[in-house]
């Protein structure tokens, strides 16, 4: 690792959000573990990047804590220290009524969006708080569902509230170690996850309705700027979204 280069990891970083930030923080400098389930993904996503001997893939599984305390002993064991944790990895659950999900999906959805966070954030407290220099910054993805529920979307919702509450009380406890942590906000990325909006999504009023989408890009490039401030500042809360899509205002 060069003298001085800081060191990033993004879960998730197989597709989509995570690949694009993981890939926008390689070419910002930083070096890069992409962790994420599938191991030629996260392959294919660094051979794009170019990433060399600045990138490592570890498959990882956010929900198992010996699959997260793993992936953080790999990140130490590669590069010495960890200066920004992106904690990205989600998934969601069919968009069906409340009363009909099952205890699975639901479970699912907790653990994979709020265990997994929790389980790497302590993990990254526990790296950032004994390395020298001390410090870093969690970023955390929220969403516009952090703000407003699109319909039938309770797990999603849930633990994309439940994201903030994580987020401030991280961004409390860790100010003693020089940790900041701040909440991305998405709108309508243009990624596989949002392919389903060019056909039409349910809107609060009963309606399907189109919703525009915005270039992935923006994201990563929101990731660069929130990782790359010192550590005396940090960005709480960021929302990026597409500019016409149906939020402010929804319902």
């Amino acid at each position: 690792m060069a003298k001085n280069a800081k060191v990033a990891l993004v879960t998730g970083a197989g597709s989509g959000i995570g690949k694009a930030s993981a890939l926008a923080l390689l070419k910002a400098g930083y070096s890069v573990v992409f962790a994420g389930r599938r191991k030629e993904a996260l392959d294919a996503a660094i051979k794009e990047g170019r990433g060399g001997k600045r990138a490592l893939a570890v498959p990882a599984n956010v929900t198992d804590p010996a699959s997260v305390k793993a992936l953080f002993a790999a990140t130490k064991k590669a590069f010495g220290r960890l200066d920004v944790l992106f904690n990205n990895a989600g998934t969601g659950a069919p968009p069906i009524p409340m009363e009909d999900l099952t205890y699975e999906q639901w479970k699912l959805v907790v653990d994979t969006n709020l265990t997994g966070p929790f389980l790497c954030t302590q993990e990254a407290i526990k790296l950032m708080k004994s390395q020298n220099p001390m410090g870093g910054r969690i970023i955390n993805n929220g969403s516009i569902s952090a703000h407003a529920p699109r319909p039938n979307s309770v797990p999603y919702t849930a633990t994309k509230h439940a994201i903030t509450g994580l987020t401030k009380s991280t961004s409390l406890d860790c100010r003693k170690y020089d940790i900041a942590c701040g909440q991305i906000d998405i709108g309508n990325a243009a990624t596989p996850m949002t392919e389903r909006m060019k056909k039409g999504v349910p809107q609060a009023n009963g309606t399907m309705e189109v919703e525009p989408t915005m270039a992935v890009q923006n994201v990563a490039e929101a990731i660069v700027y929130m990782a790359s401030r010192p550590l005396d500042a940090n960005v709480q809360f960021l929302t990026v979204m597409a500019t016409k899509m149906p939020f402010v205002g929804r319902g």
